[in-house]
């Protein structure tokens, strides 16, 4: 039998880069306080001001890697070098103390926290995926132009790697057609505010 309430959520938010997860995510946690972050490992080095256990956990490459050998991640990743990795023990803490936890992650993260979950009940029965993404590739475009941190050339890559992405959105329980931030943190809300009242999470009305 679980030890987990009942309606505690693993909330997965993923999509294309530039679809406004990490907007939403960080929306979302001010707007829903029962809402945790789970804190990320990652091998880069501390910047100024970062706390171990509180930004980050930071590790050596070799003990990031036995970690992962031991299956103690439920996705991970190499970004520019560095590694960065979700512990399962680290949402599994959240929801067993009735903590909401959001994840922002790509579809290949999203992948493998799907197949952790199919091995884990306390994951499966918490586990919600939303795919976000504007509504057309145009409209992606524009707002990675708009951020101007990115050569021509580089936003065409992201666009051809978004393009793939997207084809896998009937892959998640959810999808969001980005729009504008409040927009998406209400379409958000809904969607959490439904399956809290689910009748496999809520709890039995009184019939006495």
């Amino acid at each position: 039998m679980s030890s987990q309430p009942s309606n505690a959520l693993l909330i997965v938010i993923s999509g294309p880069s530039g679809g406004g997860k990490t907007t939403l995510c960080e929306q979302l946690a001010k707007a829903e306080p029962n809402l945790a972050r789970a804190v990320t490992c990652t091998t880069r080095p501390p910047r100024v001001g970062e706390k171990d256990g509180v930004d980050y956990y930071f590790l050596e490459a070799a003990t990031f890697l036995k970690r992962v050998q031991a299956g103690h991640f439920l996705e991970h990743a190499t970004v520019y070098g560095n590694s960065y990795g979700t512990l399962k023990s680290e949402v599994l803490n959240q929801l067993r103390q009735g903590r909401d936890v959001v994840l922002n992650v790509d579809v290949q993260g999203a992948a493998s926290i799907r197949a952790n979950a199919e091995r884990n009940d306390e994951l499966r029965d918490a586990l919600i995926t939303v795919f976000l993404t504007p509504p057309s590739l145009a409209m992606l475009e524009k707002r990675l132009r708009k951020r101007a941190t990115e050569s021509a050339a580089a936003i065409q890559k992201r666009l051809g790697v978004a393009r793939e992405e997207i084809a896998q959105w009937k892959l998640f329980d959810y999808l969001l057609l980005s729009s504008t931030i409040a927009e998406d943190l209400r379409q958000m809300q809904m969607v959490l505010g439904a399956e809290k009242r689910r009748t496999s999470r809520a709890k039995a009305p009184e019939n006495e």
